[in-house]
Order: C-alpha cells, then structure tokens, then sequence
C-alpha cells in the first residue's frame, strides 16, 4: 500500500513554506554591505595595508596564483589518505598549520615551499651565530680537521652521563695526546683529549655511525622534544642551553670558523636574504688555527669573522650580498661584575671594529634571568661609558619571550621601549598591552618574530596560535627571523621555513603580507651607524629617501617584482583552481 506521507522537501522549498528570507533581500543585502564594510574598515588598520593597496598588477597577478595554490594544497597534500606514512604516524592528524616538526619534511615536497625558497627574504635581522648552519656538515668538518679531541670533566661511561653530563672540542696537537681511558670508560681522567675519530670508533652505542647520531642528539633539539609540550618550556631550555655548550666548541677553532662563516653566508644568500643582523656571545675562548692557547680578548675572532664577510662579499658566488654586522650579547643570568666586564669588551671592540660591531642586547631564557629593570644600573652605565668612549651602540633588546602576563618578564617590554630599543625580539606578549603597541607603532620599532622558534620553544603550539597576526592586525610593524635553525630543527641557515609556515598558518597574510615582512626586515636592517634620530629618519622616509637604506628598499622592490612574473609564468595554470579565478 503506497505511502501517504509526503515527499521530502528541499532546503529552497521548505524556506519559501517557513518564511526563511533569501540573500536577494534588500535588509539581508543591506546586513551584507555593512558587514563588508566592517571587515575593509579592520583590515585597513592593518600594518600590511599601504602595502598591498600598491602592489602592481603583477605582483597582484601571483598573490592570486600563490593563493590558488596554497587553497590546492590544504585540500590535498595536507590531508591524510590510509597508505601516507604521515598520517599513520600522527594517527590521521594531518592539517594544515599542523606542529612544525612534524610537517617539516612533508612541506618540502609541496610547490609552495619551491616557491618560498625562491622569494627575495631581504634581512634576517635575528639569528644568534652559534644555532646557525648545519650540523651535518659541522660534525663532517670536525672529522677532517686535525687535531680535533673530545674532552670532559667525567667518564660519560653510562647512558644517563651521555645524555645530561657536559663535554667539549678543543684542539690538541698530536704531540700532546697521550694514551689513557676510553671517554667511554669509568677509569677516565677528567678533561683527557681523546681524538674525535678514535672516541667515534670505540662509541659503545653503535661505533661511529652511533657517535654521530649522538652528538647530534646532543647539539639539537630533537623531534621527539619539540612536540613535547606538556614538559615546559623550562625543561626545552634546559637542553637548548645545553646544545650551545658543546657548538661553540667547534665554531671557536678558526679553520672551522672561517669554514662555518663562508658556509652560511652562502646559505642565506641563496635563500634570498641579502644581508644579516648576527647576534652572538663572547663567552667561548677562540683559538688560532695550530694553537691550544686562546686568544686574548675577542679582536682576532672579530677580524677573522670581518675578513670572511668582506671575502664573500668579494666573490662570484657572494655577488649582491649586502653584508653582515654583529649585534653584541651578554648572557642575562650574570651578575654585576660579569655583565659590566662583558660591557666594556663591547665598549673596546666598538672603538677597534666601528662598522661591525652594530648594536647591543641581553641573550639567555627571560624566565629565568635577570629582567632589564633589575638590569638598569648596568644599562645606564653602559650608555654612559659608551659617550665616554665617544662611540654610539645601540639598543635591539629581546623582550616578552615569555609565557607570562603582568609579571617582571612580561614587564621587559615596557623597559625595552622606554630603553630606546630599534627593534624588539619575538615580543610574544606584546599583542596582550594595547598601549604599548600604540607606542611602538608611533617609536617606529619593529617586531623580529621567529614562529618556529616560538613553538619549538613552547611559547605557541603551532603555527596558528602564534601572536604575529595579532601584532600585524594591530598596525604593528613586524618582520620573519629564524632565531636558531641548525638547533630547533629547520636544518639550514635560510628562513623559507618561517616564511612557509607563516604563508601556509594565516588565512590574512598571502603573498602581499610575507612580501610587506620581507620589506620591513629591509626597512629596519642595521646597515650602518647613525644617531636615534636619523635612525627614526631613515625608517619613516623608507625607500623615498636617500642612501643605503633607500637604495636598498629599492633594490628588494625591484627583485620582488621579477620573483613575481616567475610565478605567473610558472604557476600561471593555478589561476584556473575552481572558485579563485
């Protein structure tokens, strides 16, 4: 017997019955145009908006091609299908913005990262030396260079000693090394120079390919500590510190320095970044190739690391690299008379080196160290010491690397402002103190973000719960840094990683916003010494003023608009994607 019940009504029809309005209908059109309005009225305050209002039609042309793309692959690269190792390894949770350890190897296959690599980064203006390069190739280097021994102040002869217990690289001549105990063992005597490739061949983990694999566990963060964020970031710092403990060892001894230098100039110039702002510490004796004496004081290292620069600069392979200076750092942990000695080194190395030398900060975890209001005296001293000296260092302060809110860490960043810092580094906290970001935005001080930092770190979870769009969306000028990529796990000296994660991660950037942070990082670079106020100057008069910094604006501008008509003319057929035509 057939049915009497009715059959089933459309979505379309069973509105019309029940009275639903349509979207043709002048209030709901009218909602509509004051809600497009809204968001055009938000994005416009945005520090990305000038920006993007003047790109060119074909920088236009590509931002719709990148997008396209970008669209493609969140639906089909970054979703999981039952034979992808991936998938199987995280479960199925594939996404995209997903953990970046975890999807490191996975956005190296996409054209998004092809076309990434390609872009014109212009500075890198926050790396720190020693996290920077490959420790692939240094672990290589310090095989082949001779003399190179392995000493500690205990026998790392168990497992828990391998992991936790220090130890170090110096080297040795071979006159000097004498038979003993394995490092290995329990008999060693404390601080006994063994030669690398004889302690790698009596490894009790697997020989020389367990060495290896250990001593790179030893100077990095693994994947497995990285996404283990419900440890702390106390406890990933713990073995950050660590890590830089035993690279400097390798980095201190000039035939690998000057190796190391040449290496990741080379890197950062083929990764599109033109000139580097390096941060670095002096807390690591350095020695002369052949020598087991340190140098005294820093001069010799800052010659070197200068003469290295001016010979990539010099070479075909370094032709259109911009430079490099170094952004001198003191550990925050110290006390008065470590930080004040520490000052003065600076001080000297100033009057000796005046154009390498570019700018002072305060390095190691905020959490634990000493906030810069407990550090006044020693600032105000330095300034004061500085006039003296008739030299002029500047302040790039890192500030708001934290987790907390209201407390003295957080409280760095309203003493970096009133301090009279150029830029700021990470400033997580920032975005929590509108006031405070009004008067960075009217002080004209840049924000350095390294997202994959932040979240290796433990800062942010992902990508997506970084503080950077909060900070953009707010008017805030900001930039892209990669912090310590051969330690956190980007594995190269270049920031494509950051750029990618940051294109993929945030629906508001696109090619315009990565473009408008690869200009900023141009815009606030530290090419040359000048006062606070042509500082202030040449950042607001930007490319249509005069000198280096306009030069250089310029010459970004010009080599984004060819990486642009590469990508119409590459991924031209992107703009056919349904629904972003």
């Amino acid at each position: 017997m057939a049915s009497s019940q009715p059959g089933p009504v459309s979505d379309e029809e069973y509105a019309k019955q029940e009275g639903v309005p349509s979207y043709d209908q002048p209030f709901i059109q009218k909602y509509l145009d004051g809600r497009d309005a809204l968001i055009a009225q938000e994005k416009a305050q945005r520090y990305d908006h000038a920006f993007r209002e003047t790109l060119s039609p074909m920088a236009a042309e590509a931002s719709t091609i990148v997008s396209a793309i970008r669209y493609e692959e969140q639906q089909t690269l970054w979703q999981p299908s039952v034979e992808d190792e991936l998938a199987i390894s995280t479960k199925g949770n594939i996404y995209p913005g997903m953990m970046f350890t975890l999807a490191k190897e996975r956005m190296e296959k996409s054209k998004l990262w092809q076309i990434v690599k390609k872009m014109p980064k212009g500075a890198l203006l926050h790396c720190h030396l020693d996290a920077t390069g490959d420790m692939d190739w240094l672990i290589e280097t310090a095989f082949a260079t001779p003399g190179i021994c392995i000493l500690s102040e205990q026998p790392l002869d168990t497992a828990e000693r391998r992991t936790k217990s220090l130890f170090k690289f110096r080297f040795t001549k071979s006159e000097s090394v004498s038979e003993g105990p394995s490092i290995w063992s329990e008999p060693y005597r404390s601080d006994h120079r063994i030669p690398i490739a004889k302690a790698a061949e009596s490894f009790p983990d697997g020989g020389k390919t367990g060495f290896i694999k250990w001593l790179k566990d030893r100077m990095t963060i693994t994947e497995q500590e990285s996404i283990s964020h419900h440890m702390g970031p106390n406890d990933i710092w713990v073995k950050f510190i660590s890590c830089f403990a035993v690279v400097k060892t390798f980095h201190r001894y000039e035939p690998i320095f000057r190796a190391f230098i040449r290496l990741i100039l080379k890197s950062l110039h083929e990764d599109g970044i033109r000139w580097v702002d390096i941060r670095t510490d002096f807390t690591t004796p350095y020695f002369c190739e052949g020598s087991e004496t340190p140098e005294d004081g820093n001069f010799t290292f800052l010659e070197h690391l200068e003469e290295e620069i001016a010979k990539f600069k010099a070479s075909p392979e370094g032709k259109g690299f911009w430079g490099a200076r170094v952004i001198w750092t003191t550990i925050r942990h110290g006390g008065t008379r470590l930080i004040v000695e520490d000052m003065k080194d600076c001080i000297d190395c100033k009057c000796e080196f005046p154009e390498l030398i570019g700018g002072y900060d305060l390095v190691g975890q905020e959490d634990l160290g000493r906030s810069l209001v407990d550090l006044l005296p020693e600032l105000f001293w330095f300034k004061k010491a500085c006039a003296e000296s008739g030299v002029d260092i500047p302040f790039f302060f890192h500030a708001g690397e934290t987790l907390g809110d209201g407390n003295d860490v957080d409280e760095n960043v309203y003493d970096a402002i009133l301090l009279g810092t150029r830029r700021i580094g990470h400033g997580i906290t920032l975005y929590r103190h509108p006031l405070l970001c009004d008067m960075v935005k009217d002080k004209k001080i840049l924000i350095e973000s390294c997202p994959v930092s932040n979240e290796v770190l433990r800062f942010t979870g992902s990508i997506m719960m970084n503080t950077l769009p909060a900070l953009l969306a707010k008017g805030v000028p900001c930039s892209l840094s990669n912090d310590d990529p051969a330690i956190l796990g980007q594995g190269s000296s270049g920031m494509s990683h950051d750029f990618w994660q940051s294109l993929q991660g945030w629906d508001n950037l696109g090619l315009p916003g990565l473009a408008s942070l690869a200009e900023n990082s141009v815009r606030w670079a530290n090419f040359e010494n000048c006062t606070a106020k042509e500082w202030n100057a040449e950042i607001k008069a930007g490319a249509f003023g005069e000198g280096i910094r306009a030069e250089r604006m310029k010459e970004w501008a010009k080599e984004f608009e060819t990486f642009c008509a590469w990508i119409v003319k590459e991924y031209g057929e992107a703009r056919e994607v349904e629904g972003l035509d």
